[in-house]
């Protein structure tokens, strides 16, 4: 299995405290009930964040005229809404829960060219919470797309998240196989978009990143 860069040097720390717990365990507990028990838990601890960094192989169509999903999660809003810190318009809401067993990679939803980006440190409420998307440690990246108008998106650290990493730059040309980073341990992302797009997507409903079409422009 793939591993994204993110990942590294988490995985690295983990490796190496997975070695010392099977050092520990084998030649200072004797009781094997517990050496077992300690092997047991590190190893599944290691698996899970093995797990949690995956990198999927997908194949990305690229379409300008469709919107699609920034991450994989559950549609969790859906509204009107006022974009107060960039756009300072009223837009369409689309937010999705990413919980920490969902791949933690976002990608730009819509070809363009990234013309704002923020971020702001905050608390760490759990993300599925309203306020989590003011209060919470998040980064804003805008794009704007061919006739002119821009999308934001909005990476929220969630309760357990403590890192949002990006990879794109104010300037940079984009599309929707590029990666805009990665957040750490459970999050959400949420789509700021005209209100006359035309969703395909309905509350509650699983989406994936780079491939689920989230609406049409």
């Amino acid at each position: 299995m793939k591993v994204h860069k993110a990942g590294i040097n988490t995985i690295n720390y983990a490796t190496a405290i997975l070695a010392a717990c099977i050092l520990v365990s084998w030649f200072f507990i004797t009781d094997q009930v517990l050496k077992f028990s300690i092997l047991a838990v590190a190893a599944l601890v290691y698996i899970v964040i093995i797990q949690f960094f995956r990198y999927p192989q997908r194949n990305i169509i690229l379409n300008e005229n469709v919107i699609l999903s920034p991450a994989d999660g559950k549609i969790c809003e859906i509204k009107e809404t006022v974009e107060n810190e960039y756009l300072k318009t009223k837009c369409l809401q689309v937010s999705i829960f990413m919980s920490p067993t969902n791949v933690h990679i976002n990608w730009i939803p819509v070809p363009g060219k990234v013309t704002y980006m923020k971020h702001k440190d905050g608390e760490f409420y759990a993300a599925f919470k309203d306020k989590s998307a003011e209060e919470n440690e998040r980064t804003t990246t805008a794009v704007k797309i061919k006739d002119g108008r821009e999308i934001v998106m909005k990476q929220i650290a969630g309760a357990m998240a403590r890192r949002i990493i990006n990879y794109v730059s104010v300037g940079d040309t984009v599309d929707q196989a590029t990666e805009l980073g990665f957040i750490r341990f459970g999050s959400r992302v949420d789509l700021y978009l005209p209100l006359d797009t035309k969703l395909n997507v309905k509350l509650k409903d699983k989406v994936t990143g780079s491939q689920t079409i989230i609406g049409k422009i």
